[in-house]
């Protein structure tokens, strides 16, 4: 860890804070969505993933969903009801949002690998959720919506996500710490994905 550019992670840290701010704003819309209608609290939870997917995306390194995701949390965390809680929360999220390129080995940054993390893990945390209300007693339309956010809300700020990074990589944000979408294997002499470039 002692090689990870400076660079990289004031990077990750601008992207957390901006996350940060977001999820501040969203912890307020969410809990009164989750207190007046539950089963459509999944709508909101898509915002959760928004820090973690535009670093990947920029990047394109390992492990940035992660740092992106917990500097998010930590940010947030004063204005949280669930206080700490929402490190814990958010650091689930970029881990989850790790997985599928952690087993590309970080070299493959395909837009559908990017869907694929935030749908299944939508589907965890909906079901977390699910059952954590109670909504298994509920009928089995509002069971269908409630599981359903869960999936499409991520989608979607997938897709905010992606364009925002975009967005970015035009103003030359990532420029010097980007990794191609498509990297070939890496030599025994080549940096790993984390490490400053």
């Amino acid at each position: 860890m002692k090689n990870i550019s400076t660079r990289l992670l004031l990077t990750c840290a601008a992207i957390g804070v901006a996350g940060g701010i977001v999820f501040s704003i969203s912890a307020y819309i969410s809990g009164t969505v989750a207190a007046a209608a539950p089963m459509f609290y999944g709508a909101v939870i898509g915002v959760y993933f928004l820090p973690g997917v535009i670093a990947q995306a920029l990047l394109r390194r390992g492990g940035v969903a992660l740092i992106t995701s917990v500097i998010a949390g930590l940010v947030s965390v004063p204005f949280q009801p669930i206080g700490f809680a929402a490190v814990m929360a958010a650091g689930s999220i970029g881990l989850l949002q790790e997985v599928p390129f952690a087993i590309t080995l970080y070299r493959y940054w395909r837009a559908w690998l990017f869907y694929v993390a935030v749908t299944i893990a939508g589907l965890i945390f909906g079901f977390g959720v699910f059952i954590a209300q109670g909504a298994d007693l509920a009928e089995p339309w509002v069971q269908v919506v409630h599981i359903g956010l869960f999936v499409v809300s991520p989608i979607l700020f997938t897709w905010l996500g992606r364009v925002v990074a975009a967005g970015l990589d035009r103003t030359g944000a990532g420029r010097g710490l980007q990794l191609p979408i498509v990297r070939p294997r890496r030599r025994d002499s080549e940096p790993l994905p984390m490490m400053a470039a």
